[in-house]
């Protein structure tokens, strides 16, 4: 009985494994490694999704809602779909031990291997935001799932390449030297002030008993994906929906008038924060702008707020993470923004 339990397991994880690396590939790693050349190449990797070849963005109307809706859906359908079903078969393959023996420890050995975990997934923040929900169902401690959610971001390899071929790697290191403590610090930080006890903040979800079958893994795993789908999705989308249509009053006309002046930085810092941009979407946006003649400050703010989070990821974690926990989280991003402005305020940096 035992042995044959070991083989299921077994047999289950492989099937996550393998499910995962082919997703990865298809969706990112191979993606990603032609567009290094583009950028390499070309030093751009495409448009700003935010404004286009524009000074400014449309001015608040359904119209600007749907289109950015649009154009930021057909950036990451795949990558969504690819983190639902990660998320669902984290339960509905992995036996909760399993997660809680990598990702369990509240200490900094869980954070610093949730954060090395994320750097392959090079998913942006929502699209990690599955995989996270379904890590803290399975008991991985809050300070591993997220730095799990935000090095999926912040320490993205193709994106640190990608910038430092479009931007300058003097914009790179700037990424770094903040980014590692950001996530690290960060993952630390949320294990202090997250108080032991169910994983989600809403009331953990009562634990099935472990599959037998192929059968029951299939049920399992069809019913936790429409489960999450049904629940993380419409919120999304309208929260999505929401921001493209005024996104014209977070972001006002670019150009010279915005320097280095503290009210920029922390104006661009905090909509950073808030807006939601698919994977490496922050390297054009950045470079639209200075193009623009807008400040290095500001620039630097939305650099590092523009990836980690958004509102629509912060509100597909508010079962998974008490509300205070989030609420740290996004100020502490924001503060980094603060930073990276200054710092590239002080250096000059274009």
């Amino acid at each position: 009985m035992a042995v044959a339990l070991h083989t299921a397991r077994t047999l289950r994880l492989s099937v996550f494994v393998l499910l995962a690396i082919a997703g990865l590939f298809y969706v990112k790693w191979y993606p990603y490694y032609g567009r290094a050349f583009v950028a390499a190449a070309h030093h751009s990797i495409g448009h700003s999704i935010l404004m286009g070849d524009e000074a400014s963005a449309p001015a608040p109307s359904w119209s600007a809602a749907l289109g950015y809706a649009l154009a930021y859906g057909k950036a990451i359908w795949q990558a969504m779909l690819l983190g639902l079903v990660l998320g669902s078969g984290i339960q509905a393959l992995l036996p909760v031990n399993w997660v809680q023996r990598v990702l369990g420890s509240r200490g900094f050995g869980g954070v610093l291997a949730g954060g090395l975990l994320a750097m392959p997934g090079m998913m942006c923040t929502c699209c990690a935001a599955p995989v996270v929900v379904g890590l803290r169902q399975h008991q991985a401690a809050p300070g591993a799932a997220i730095a799990f959610w935000l090095g999926n971001t912040v320490l993205n390899p193709a994106t640190l390449v990608f910038t430092g071929f479009v931007l300058g790697w003097h914009w790179t290191v700037l990424r770094i030297l903040l980014g590692v403590p950001m996530v690290f610090g960060l993952g630390y930080l949320a294990n202090r002030i997250t108080s032991p006890g169910p994983s989600l903040a809403g009331g953990s979800l009562p634990m099935e008993p472990e599959p037998r079958s192929t059968t029951e893994v299939g049920k399992r795993w069809a019913r936790i994906f429409g489960r999450m789908t049904l629940r993380l999705i419409p919120e999304y989308v309208v929260i999505v929906l929401l921001l493209g249509a005024i996104r014209a009053w977070m972001f006002p006309h670019i150009g010279p008038a915005i320097g280095n002046q503290w009210f920029w930085i922390a104006g661009f810092a905090l909509a950073g924060m808030l807006f939601v941009i698919p994977t490496a979407g922050e390297v054009p946006i950045v470079q639209a702008m200075l193009a623009l003649g807008m400040g290095g400050g500001p620039a630097a703010a939305l650099l590092m707020t523009l990836p980690p989070v958004s509102l629509p990821s912060l509100a597909m974690l508010g079962r998974s993470f008490p509300a205070r926990t989030l609420v740290v989280m996004a100020a502490a991003v924001f503060g980094c923004g603060l930073l990276g402005g200054a710092l590239a305020s002080l250096l000059g940096m274009r």
